[in-house]
């Protein structure tokens, strides 16, 4: 509650004393010299009270608190929640007001038009049977439905010859539907926003799903980060012909260009794909209006290097004959590619077409207000002035994998980008049919547009773009595939991993280690551990856990802010004063504001000001000593941290301040709000010294890390120890949690997934680490504790393999439930004929019906809790095979001439000999969806025990398969008559180096003996002495060995065996979905071979390496047997006379040969069907094979 929360308290040794902003006096001009002042102020609150100087420093134990504070404004899977909100309240409303998309004008009436007044996107509902209706996420998963929101406007229209005005009558509604926006769940628009556990429970949603996904025809779907290189910047780089070059994507809302500065053979030109060749930079600031070569040279730079550089582009302009403004356009204008407006009837000379491209196309995000080219010109100055820089100092060179050059799309930027190509369809499609009814004279009625307008546009737009994951937007040719995946649902962590997940549009297939390696720049900000293996390594990231991704914020207000702190505009700055030593450039999200004279006094102000909340708490202020440059950034995505702020090395967070957080009294905003942590991206944190811990601090330290294990990700934060294991271990790890089985959500008995594979017995791991406890992972366990033994037995247990124990199985050690879900349609056709369901058959004199139908109902759908096998029935469909001309008689259902049988069956495994659970049919749902076609869903559980070939992990990538299962007999067994539940080679330590189960063994097994949890938290965590001495203390050996005793022999061990609790995961591949043989089955059609992969009862390929090794071997007769025999045998007709194939003819009763049009000389012979294909495919392109035969009877003569 708001009156509980204080103000840091006076008199503290680490705090700034500060003004409450609102008694601040004046403008931001006038807060700058007590802001700034603000270390001076505190060095004279420790001069007023020396025995501060002499206190031991704060430990700030507790500084772990301000982690869960942080999670529950940002983090996680709040960046994709802001980004879609900020879409919705703002952006969203940019695009209709925008000055292209606000009015739709036609080319056959000007007094005709259509203007967009206000635009709203509602809550949640649909139209059922003419009847609105709140719907809510859980019911569009069910009856595989769109979770989505009406978009209405308001309008302004004329009709005929009156003004038409529509409004909403509610508020928050328009009086137009133009279409339906997918909502993202948990965002402001969304049911589950703000509501506690109770009413989400009521709701039927999990209150650990984190949101941040839709909800698209029944399938949830995340829009994955997108990893770009920044727009707006000016990136310096090395050309493959080896010339220098600055480039620079500029990115407005109207357009998007790419302009190159080359320095080439000593001349510095100009690249842009509106000219048909490069041109000289020169030409181009001439035609800018600096028509000196002085002026030139000054916007470049004073220094003699600079006008060496230049000489010869200066040249290049006498020698084209251009020394002013009108030649310079006019030579542009000949070198210009002509526009392809075809239908423009005015001709337009070359120096107004080059102008136009100078103002709008190149460096486009740079603004040109009426013709004035002042601020463009010098960026092109400064552009020039970097790439000469770098010509003579190759180290200022950009790395474009540095983190600092990157920005992230989140979901609200890419639906914004996808909303408006809509849009600007639907306007389109407006304007073409007011343009074809106006243009006709004899109209019965006035022109009404608002009935031409069809919401499908959007709706089906944005749900095929989310749906297929492609993103196409033609006005940019943008075409991106995978932008959106199916959510995972194989645990909770895996749902949790994708939603922090970045992905880059770079080439997976390309072999480069640039964009792969882990760069520097992203400590804290990425994790390190979180990659998958093979080809996607390094271009798939994960956010670490404190990351936060910014979104776009108005960049005016601080602009106005930076020329009231003495940025001088650039219309009063001449060339010569741009680049004077001691000031600085001043950019403002990429374009130049001005210069300032003191930047490092300046960049204090405004740090200060962002400190006291004046300013976004998400602008960043960095300085560029080479550059001699201010950058300001207010742009969105760029990945950024919060940080606790030092004076003189001293935090400005104390012990007391944690404690009124712990108490509830204080939350992270407040923490902000008085300026004690703040947030600073990659760019700004290259400014900063940045400590570990509060020991580290030093006079010039400026911040303090929060937690060092914020640098992990939520995936690899699971890890018990991370810091003490092998670094590819740790990434195995993260791969692997995301397959292991565990609970999914709270609400994963409602559920209806395709596939969910649940752990029958999950556990908390005895092992904590901190990330475990603020994601709520100790909630939704996916393993169990184990006590494992490690050493040799047996012999099963080589490569990793893992002796496991049978009474622990019975115990319901591994023991796992896999739901698949089943669906099927009743569909309704247009000649009024629907599918139908029919009871089960009874047979003659039988009381059950036929075994393929035994598991269903009366009703002919498959009951719950019955049994149900492989090829069984779940629903006895019925089809009409009319189902385009109306029926002249109604149809019997029982006539097959009506009716074909369709009925859906399962397929999966069923109870065998050596299982004794059987598939059982879980829960049916009989529903409609929202075209209103009748669905049937049925749950098929299967429970399975672990057997020989199930895989099983630890939490550090030491993952096996079970090799062998042992009676408990058989075991060895301990002193208090313990026996391990799975026995590990101890060959898997020396290589992997995974320290860390070593230490989580130790700890699990204090844990068990005191009763406590232990800590494995990353660089941190309980230290093994404290687990020793608790060993110790409980009478067993402090390297937590144990004298076993066999119990084959009965004879003690002659070895001390390392036994104790570690955590296993058992993972999703089982040797029941996996294993695999056929016989005789089904072939393709074309190559009449077997088909290939179990789902399609495939055969099992004999490769190249096989066939090599039969070859070496010798075994010719098993080669002709496994290649063509058991293949694809076929009897081929070839003529002697001409070796042309054949065919036989069942007239003749022989084969005949179709050139010689003769049934003499046709030899029969056997050979693959493919062989005689490729023949057969030669002869179709010219390529005549032909065979010679010889007679098989004197080849065995010789």
């Amino acid at each position: 509650m708001p009156s509980a929360r204080r103000a840091p308290r006076k008199g503290k040794e680490t705090v700034v004393k500060k003004e409450d902003p609102a008694d601040m006096p004046g403008g931001p001009s006038a807060q700058t010299p007590a802001a700034a002042g603000g270390a001076d102020e505190a060095l004279a609150l420790l001069r007023a009270e020396p025995a501060k100087l002499t206190r031991p420093i704060s430990s700030l134990k507790d500084k772990e608190e301000l982690l869960p504070a942080f999670l529950q404004v940002r983090g996680l899977v709040k960046q994709h929640i802001d980004s879609f909100n900020y879409f919705l309240e703002t952006e969203i409303k940019k695009i209709v007001q925008a000055k292209a998309n606000r009015i739709v004008r036609c080319d056959s009436d000007p007094s005709f038009y259509l203007k967009y007044t206000n635009i709203y996107v509602g809550q949640p509902v649909v139209s059922e049977d003419f009847v609105r209706k709140n719907i809510t996420p859980h019911e569009c998963r069910l009856r595989d439905m769109t979770y989505s929101a009406p978009i209405t406007v308001d309008v302004e229209y004329t009709r005929g010859k009156e003004l038409v005005e529509r409004k909403g009558e509610k508020k928050g509604v328009g009086a137009v539907l133009i279409g339906r926006m997918p909502l993202m769940l948990r965002c402001n628009r969304c049911v589950l926003s703000g509501k506690d556990e109770k009413a989400l429970a009521e709701l039927g949603e999990c209150p650990l799903d984190p949101g941040g996904y839709f909800v698209v025809k029944g399938v949830e779907k995340v829009i994955l980060i997108q990893e770009q290189l920044s727009k707006n910047r000016i990136i310096i780089d090395v050309d493959p012909q080896g010339n220098m070059n600055a480039s620079v994507t500029s990115s407005t809302h109207e357009r998007k260009s790419k302009t190159t500065m080359v320095y080439k053979a000593g001349k510095v030109l100009l690249r842009h794909n509106t000219f048909t060749d490069d041109v000289p930079a020169m030409v181009v600031l001439k035609a800018m209006g600096i028509e000196s070569d002085q002026e030139c040279i000054q916007l470049v730079g004073s220094e003699a290097e600079v006008a060496e550089a230049l000489a010869q582009s200066v040249g290049e302009c006498s020698r084209l004959g251009v020394f002013t403004q009108n030649q310079a356009l006019d030579w542009l204008g000949s070198k210009a590619k002509s526009s392809r407006q075809n239908w423009v009837k005015v001709k337009r000379n070359r120096a107004d077409e080059a102008r136009d491209v100078l103002a709008s196309v190149v460096l486009a995000h740079v603004p040109v207000h009426k013709f004035d080219f002042k601020q463009k010109a010098v960026y092109m100055g400064v552009m020039i002035r970097r790439m000469l820089a770098a010509v003579r100092d190759p180290s200022q060179v950009d790395d474009k994998d540095y983190y600092g050059n990157k920005r992230l799309e989140l979901g609200g930027q890419l639906l914004a980008l996808l909303f408006e190509d809509l849009f600007k369809r639907l306007n389109s499609d407006l304007k073409r049919q007011a343009d074809i009814t106006l243009s006709k004279q004899n109209r019965a009625a006035p022109f009404d547009v608002l009935k031409c307008i069809r919401p499908d546009t959007i709706t089906n737009g944005l749900e095929h773009a989310i749906s297929s994951g492609n993103w196409t937007i033609k006005r940019f040719r943008m075409e991106r595939k995978g932008v959106t995946q199916v959510l995972s649902r194989l645990s909770f962590i895996a749902a949790l991993g994708m939603m922090t997940r970045i992905t880059s549009q770079f080439e997976k297939t390309r072999k480069v280690s640039g964009p792969r390696a882990l760069q520097p720049s992203q400590w804290g900000m990425l994790c390190p551990s979180d990659t998958p293996e093979g080809e996607a390594c390094g271009l798939v990231k994960n956010l670490a856990l404190m990351t936060h991704v910014t979104t776009d914020d108005d960049g005016r207000p601080v602009a106005s802010l930076c020329l009231s702190l003495g940025v001088e505009d650039l219309s009063v700055v001449g060339g010569e004063e741009l680049h004077r030593e001691g000031s600085a450039l001043v950019f403002l999200n990429g374009s130049i504001l001005g210069r300032h004279r003191r930047p490092l006094a300046f960049m204090e102000s405004m740090r200060a000001l962002r400190r006291a909340g004046r300013l976004g708490e998400f602008v960043s202020i960095f300085m560029h000593s080479a550059q001699r440059a201010v950058y300001i950034a207010t742009d969105g995505g760029r990945v950024c941290r919060p940080l606790i702020i030092c004076d003189n090395g001293v935090p400005r967070v104390t012990d007391e301040d944690l404690a009124d957080l712990k108490d509830g009294l204080r939350t992270f905003d407040d923490f902000l709000h008085y300026g004690q942590v703040e947030y600073l991206d990659v760019n700004e944190e290259n400014d900063s010294l940045v400590a570990l811990y509060p020991h580290d601090c030093i006079a010039e330290t400026t911040h303090l890390e929060i937690e060092p294990f914020t640098i992990l990700g939520v995936v690899a934060g699971l890890i018990p120890y991370p810091h003490h294991n092998q670094s590819p271990r740790n990434t195995y790890q993260c791969a692997m949690g995301k397959q292991a089985m565990g609970n999914v959500a709270y609400n994963q008995q409602t559920r209806m997934d395709t596939l969910l594979y649940l752990l029958v017995y999950p556990m908390r791991p005895l092992v904590q680490t901190k990330t475990i406890g603020l994601i709520g992972f100790d909630k939704l366990g996916a393993g169990q504790n184990a006590i494992v033994a490690v050493m040799s037995y047996s012999g099963y247990d080589i490569e990793d393999a893992i002796v496991m124990c049978k009474a622990s199985l019975d115990r319901g050690f591994g023991r796992c439930t896999v739901m698949r879900r089943y669906a099927s349609s009743i569909k309704k056709y247009g000649n009024r004929e629907s599918d139908k369901i029919l009871p089960p058959n009874k047979e003659a004199g039988k009381d059950r019906p036929p075994m393929r139908e035994r598991a269903l109902d009366e009703e002919g759908v498959a009951g719950v809790g019955e049994p149900i096998a492989n090829g069984q029935m779940f629903v006895n469909k019925m089809s009409p095979r009319n189902t385009r001309d109306l029926a002249p008689e109604p149809l019997d259902v029982n006539n097959p001439n009506h009716y074909r049988r369709a009925p859906s069956v399962y397929k999966g495994p069923s109870m065998d000999a050596s299982s004794t659970e059987s598939a059982v049919v879980d829960k049916v749902l009989v529903t409609a969806n929202d075209e209103n076609y009748m669905m049937i869903k049925a749950l098929v559980r299967h429970t399975r025990r672990p057997e020989i070939g199930d895989k099983f992990s630890s939490r550090h990538g030491q993952k096996g398969v079970v090799g062998t299962i042992v009676r408990q007999e058989d075991l060895p067994f301990s002193t208090r008559g313990i026996s391990p539940d799975l026995i590990m080679n101890p060959h898997g330590f020396p290589s992997r180096m995974t320290v860390a189960k070593m230490i989580e063994l130790l700890g699990g097994k204090a844990g068990v003996l005191d009763g406590h949890f232990r800590d494995g938290t990353a660089f941190g965590g309980d230290p093994i002495e404290a687990m020793t001495q608790t060993l110790i203390d409980r009478g067993f050996n402090y390297e937590g060995k144990d004298v076993l005793t066999s119990g084959i022999t009965g004879e003690p061990i002659p070895a001390y065996i390392f036994m104790g609790p570690v955590y296993y995961q058992k993972l999703k591949h089982m040797v029941l979905d996996k294993m695999h043989a056929r016989a005789r089955g089904p072939r393709v059609v074309l190559t009449r071979q077997p088909t290939e992969g179990r789902s399609r009862d495939g055969g099992l390929r004999l490769g190249e390496m096989e066939r090599d090794c039969l070859v070496a071997y010798g075994a010719s007769h098993m080669i002709l047997e496994r290649l063509m025999i058991s293949s694809d045998e076929f009897e081929a007709h070839v003529c002697t006379k001409c070796g042309m194939l054949g065919y036989f003819s069942h007239d003749l009763k022989a084969g005949v040969c179709a050139s010689c049009r003769s049934k003499e000389g046709v030899a029969s012979l056997k050979l693959p069907y493919a062989c005689k294909l490729l023949f057969q495919e030669l002869t179709s392109m010219n390529v005549v094979p032909k065979l010679q035969l010889k007679d098989a009877s004197t080849l065995e003569g010789r």
